[in-house]
């Protein structure tokens, strides 16, 4: 490694060490402020809007999407556009959660007679309880650093962490507060990973209909396994003469009676089975289904309705397609 490069990792290391003590010292700052900072936003009848100008506003984008995303309605207004029409974005029912490290930012100075003229509360993320947005707020969270990162000392850096790190607190702790799960989650993040593991359902992604590996339980071995290569999910479901499902063959069983040197054009299919076999419904969650699977390690499963009829099938490949693995 040459000196220059040295140098990089050293810049570096220096940075990560003066954020990482910016953010131990604001744990250690952390007081009824933020109590009561979290009473207001979860007693909120309206929404939290951020608001912040520059870095701060960058930064507040984000902790608006992140109370969002966890179970506190948020949205991001810009002061400068709030000062020309936005500020109609806010309601008598809305808290603010003003963003400004000096305190003293016009565009959000500015806005401030006509916040309070409507009654809406003022959080301030701030670095000076003495400054005009200070001042002016209901509740102060203090986010100042002892120094920025940057080695001029100039552009927002600790500062910005510290602010991003205290929007998570109040995101976390209200996400906390009020019981928000998993599955909440998933209701607003529908289009990724998560989303789909928890509210994609057995129907969503099963076979139906003549694509249902289905043996009578009257066949013989060598006619289920014709039916497990037409359909392909490695097993089919036994059933009666009643349509019920009775038990099921898998590859697994097939291995078994292969090594007891079963005739498979004599032997019953009903006889080497496994009688009942791991089940599904249509209206369970896949990823249910999947941790079933994985649980008994299998690799599909019949689908049957409420009258223990088969309904569908499917296999972990299926499930590998649909995201939940």
């Amino acid at each position: 490694m040459t000196n220059k490069q040295h140098h990089y990792i050293a810049s570096a290391k220096r940075v990560i060490d003066i954020e990482a003590r910016a953010i131990t010292d604001l744990a250690q700052r952390l007081d009824d402020s933020f109590i009561d900072a979290c009473n207001m936003l979860y007693n909120c009848l309206g929404k939290v809007v951020v608001c912040g100008m520059g870095k701060s506003g960058h930064v507040g984008n984000k902790i608006a999407a992140t109370l969002a995303s966890t179970g506190t309605p948020a949205f991001f207004m810009h002061p400068g556009e709030a000062n020309h029409g936005d500020l109609g974005m806010l309601s008598k029912n809305d808290v603010l959660l003003a963003i400004s490290n000096s305190g003293e930012t016009s565009e959000l100075i500015n806005l401030l007679p006509v916040v309070k003229r409507l009654g809406v509360n003022v959080i301030a993320m701030t670095n000076s309880e003495s400054s005009t947005l200070g001042q002016h707020a209901n509740v102060v969270l203090n986010i100042s650093v002892e120094q920025e990162a940057c080695s001029l000392g100039l552009a927002p850096t600790s500062s910005t962490t510290a602010t991003l790190v205290m929007g998570d607190a109040l995101a976390v702790a209200l996400l906390d507060k009020k019981g928000f799960t998993s599955d909440d989650f998933a209701l607003s993040h529908p289009g990724g990973s998560l989303g789909r593991k928890l509210l994609l359902k057995v129907s969503d992604i099963m076979l139906t209909g003549d694509d249902i590996p289905i043996t009578s339980d009257e066949a013989t071995v060598a006619q289920a396994l014709l039916e497990i290569s037409r359909k392909g999910l490695g097993m089919t479901g036994i059933v009666d003469e009643f349509g019920k499902l009775t038990g099921v063959f898998t590859d697994g069983d097939l291995r078994r009676i292969l090594d007891a040197r079963v005739d498979l054009h004599d032997a019953k299919v009903s006889d080497v089975m496994t009688i009942g076999g791991k089940t599904t419904t249509p209206n369970q969650l896949a990823v249910e289904a999947l941790n079933v699977m994985e649980s008994f390690k299998i690799s599909a499963l019949m689908v049957l309705d409420d009258e223990h009829t088969p309904v569908g099938a499917f296999n972990m490949h299926m499930l590998l397609k649909a995201g939940v693995l």
